[in-house]
């Protein structure tokens, strides 16, 4: 079969498809035939790596683990033998976050439990776009006491246009929320397309310094100090992070709690992610199956075509997700 690999860490030019043998599954294994795979920023910061300090756990001076691409789609060829749960020519989907990835290739090889049926009626490709960034969504809406906005209350998502972005708008839509989405100039209108309140264009404006106040603000990837959005949110107002660099991951990490525990603001990174957790994935297929959440596709790529599609990600210019097929 054909994979995507990489033995280096780097750009999207260190990505190589190659050749190699089609994996055999282990007893609590599934083999599923890829359709659709879909590019997450996480997938780019496996490259660089990004925060540098993922080196420690990855590899120091190149990646241990050669194999890219976490969200897939598509259809089990064969099951080992003490697997129960599905059976050749069943649909399914997968964040292969925690299972050594590999989702772009044309066969993915997992445990069992790593994959869900995929929602009823929906195409490969639409279900590619869900596994990673709409569970990421789903949880940054989430404290980990259960806490989630409320109707009427105001929520800014930071990022509105990229992976998670477009999912977190309809989803804080869905909870009643008044929703203020961030994005570049070329995307405010699809960000108005979202069902998005208001929009703010961050060459223009930059949100912690208008004196508007959020009961939430989601933050797919941080870029501004901690210490300026705690002037953005409103008494009890929530701050999630979902990443960034070292030093705003380290700021969320350290500075969050203090904060948290000095005022009535939460602040902090999400740290209780959970990847495709089966009840939030309950809860997501409840959101489409209402009409709630719609996937967004900016384009799609051949497997052939892999590094243009990593690179189109890495330079910012997707709408929504970005779909590679095999």
């Amino acid at each position: 079969m054909k994979a995507a690999a990489r033995e280096r860490y780097g750009s999207p030019d260190v990505v190589e498809l190659k050749d190699g043998d089609r994996p055999n599954p282990g007893a609590d294994q599934v083999l599923v035939r890829v359709r659709a795979a879909s590019v997450n920023r996480a997938d780019l910061d496996g490259l660089k790596p990004r925060p540098s300090f993922a080196r420690l756990f990855t590899g120091l001076r190149a990646p241990r683990n050669h194999r890219i691409g976490i969200d897939v789609a598509g259809a089990v060829e064969s099951v080992g033998a003490s697997v129960t749960r599905f059976k050749p020519g069943d649909e399914v989907f997968a964040d292969l976050f925690a299972f050594g990835q590999g989702a772009f290739a044309e066969y993915a090889c997992a445990a069992d439990k790593a994959f869900q049926p995929m929602p009823v009626g929906m195409t490969f490709e639409d279900a590619a776009t869900l596994p990673h960034s709409a569970i990421l969504a789903v949880q940054g809406l989430r404290l980990r006491n259960g806490r989630t906005p409320k109707p009427g209350d105001r929520v800014l998502i930071d990022g509105a246009s990229g992976n998670v972005g477009p999912f977190a708008v309809q989803i804080a839509k869905s909870m009643g929320a008044e929703v203020t989405g961030v994005c570049s100039t070329g995307k405010v209108g699809f960000v108005r397309s979202l069902g998005a309140d208001h929009v703010i264009d961050y060459a223009e404006v930059d949100y912690t310094s208008t004196g508007e106040r959020y009961d939430w603000i989601v933050d797919t990837d941080s870029h501004h100090p901690i210490l300026r959005i705690r002037h953005a949110l409103r008494p009890n107002g929530v701050y999630v992070t979902l990443g960034g660099t070292g030093l705003s991951i380290l700021a969320a990490l350290l500075m969050g709690p203090v904060i948290s525990m000095a005022t009535d603001k939460w602040m902090g990174l999400l740290i209780w992610w959970k990847p495709f957790n089966p009840d939030d994935v309950a809860t997501l297929k409840d959101l489409i199956a209402a009409g709630k959440v719609k996937p967004r596709i900016d384009r799609r790529y051949p497997l052939t075509d892999v590094v243009e599609a990593l690179r189109w990600v890495d330079d910012g210019r997707a709408t929504g997700k970005v779909i590679i097929t095999s």
